[in-house]
């Protein structure tokens, strides 16, 4: 018989955690080319996949008459072939550097997206610049673009949450406003747009002195200057004015609007108005107590109306910036953001659900935050911050929309700080001034003839019922 072999196993001391790192909010280098655009640049050591993007000043304000959503159709024709390269070819050079292009308008402007491995940057740059230097806008890929807008709308109308936003904007803002109207047009307009009126707008509003790029990944041993010179640096056009903004306006008198969908088993609520944007002192403060409302699934509105009352999966309350310019010499601003909460329930408790709601805000204004939910707001948005900005994109996407808001490069950064620095009494406050249950715009998205009555007796504000 064999003898018994001994094994002897050796522990090792326990891991101790290690210091945590200081972070903070990467702090871009800005320059300017010769031609008068401007660069923000952020190195991020190991971000082996860079992230460009393009702040184009043509807002959805400066679209022609009648035209609405034609810089949604100019944003998408850029990567429809330039002057040295057809749509088919474009896209098959984007392939081989492994990049991708994107691009969209908003009321601000128009932001063009790219990433790309960084050792294929300077040809991607290439691509990049041929495609806001000299885009072929051709006329069947214009009328292709045209026609697939088309398409989404239909969509668009029949999506309760996107039918809802319509509606708030609609109600909102007047008639006259760009805000007012759909951003990327509606039939009508859409219809109306060909080649040569893309081109028109572009000519009109894109040019090298009021843009701004922001490349963010790890440029390690790459010559960005070199690649910038001979990439969008070699893009020419004049000098613009700065284009006037109008003040925005809204009524957010109390009321109701019903969207009417006969036979919804669900209602869609969006409920809003405007308020302060980030350049307003109260934002930081804004900023936690709106998350303290409804931020996430432990916040006021989900424990009451989800967990408490089961009436929904989740209600969210938020803070969108729309537009946002530098105060002027008078110190006044001619930003705002929209201040929004919105959610799902069952047709059934559409009328106890919002009554829910209003005691929400009622209890707010009465008794304010607690402590405990103040810490919770900031260890979330404070805490997840590194995390949040692993990838090149998102710190390029962020330094894009200061640059896009008129904001300091280091606003994120600063923001942080004020956050942490903010006390309960000061976030009450902020979220009661953007909450205030008389001054609300309700949207509900529904069947009219079951939640109409229901929605009458609590008394928010007048009730009016649309075609959905």
């Amino acid at each position: 018989m064999s003898d018994a072999v001994t094994t002897t196993m050796t522990f090792h001391p326990q891991p101790r955690p290690g210091a945590a790192k200081p972070w903070a909010f990467p702090a871009p280098e800005r320059a300017e080319l010769s031609n008068g655009l401007t660069v923000l640049r952020c190195h991020r050591p190991g971000q082996q996949v860079v992230a460009v993007e393009i702040n184009l000043a043509a807002p959805l304000e400066a679209e022609p008459a009648g035209l609405d959503g034609i810089a949604t159709i100019m944003a998408r024709a850029l990567s429809e072939g330039t002057d040295k390269h057809t749509a088919e070819e474009f896209a098959a050079e984007l392939e081989r550097c492994g990049a991708t292009l994107d691009a969209h308008a908003d009321h601000p402007g128009v932001r063009v997206s790219l990433e790309v491995p960084v050792s294929r940057l300077p040809k991607a740059l290439g691509l990049l610049a041929d495609a806001l230097r000299a885009p072929a806008f051709p006329e069947g890929e214009v009328e292709r673009l045209v026609r697939n807008r088309l398409d989404e709308i239909p969509h668009e109308l029949a999506n309760p949450a996107r039918r809802a936003s319509m509606a708030l904007s609609k109600e909102l803002f007047p008639a006259e406003a760009r805000m007012s109207r759909p951003r990327q047009g509606t039939q009508e307009t859409v219809e109306g747009i060909d080649a040569a009126a893309v081109r028109a707008f572009y000519e009109a509003h894109v040019r090298p002195s009021t843009t701004t790029a922001v490349v963010v990944g790890d440029l390690t041993g790459v010559d960005l200057d070199k690649a910038l010179a001979e990439t969008l640096g070699t893009w020419t056009g004049g000098a613009a004015e700065p284009r006037p903004m109008a003040p925005i306006t809204a009524d957010d008198t109390g009321r109701v609007v019903i969207v009417d969908r006969p036979g919804a088993v669900q209602t869609q609520l969006l409920i809003g108005r405007i308020g302060a944007d980030r350049h307003d002192r109260v934002w930081p403060a804004q900023v936690l107590g709106t998350y303290c409302l409804g931020g996430t699934l432990t916040s006021r509105l989900d424990r009451v109306l989800r967990e408490e009352k089961g009436y929904t999966y989740g209600v969210r309350a938020f803070g969108q910036v729309l537009r946002s310019t530098a105060p002027d010499a008078s110190g006044g601003a001619t930003g705002a953001a929209m201040l929004a909460i919105s959610g799902s329930v069952a047709t059934e408790v559409t009328g106890p659900a919002l009554e829910d709601l209003w005691k929400v805000l009622g209890t707010l204004k009465e008794e304010g935050l607690t402590d405990a939910e103040r810490d919770v707001a900031v260890q979330n948005l404070v805490g997840v911050a590194p995390l949040k900005y692993e990838t090149a994109a998102a710190v390029a996407g962020t330094l894009a929309d200061q640059v896009e808001q008129h904001l300091p490069d280091d606003f994120q950064a600063q923001l942080y700080t004020r956050l942490a620095e903010t006390g309960t009494v000061e976030a009450t406050a902020a979220v009661v001034s953007a909450f205030p249950p008389d001054r609300l715009v309700t949207v509900l998205v529904g069947d009219a003839s079951k939640i109409e009555e229901p929605v009458k007796t609590l008394g928010i504000g007048e009730v009016r019922v649309i075609q959905g």
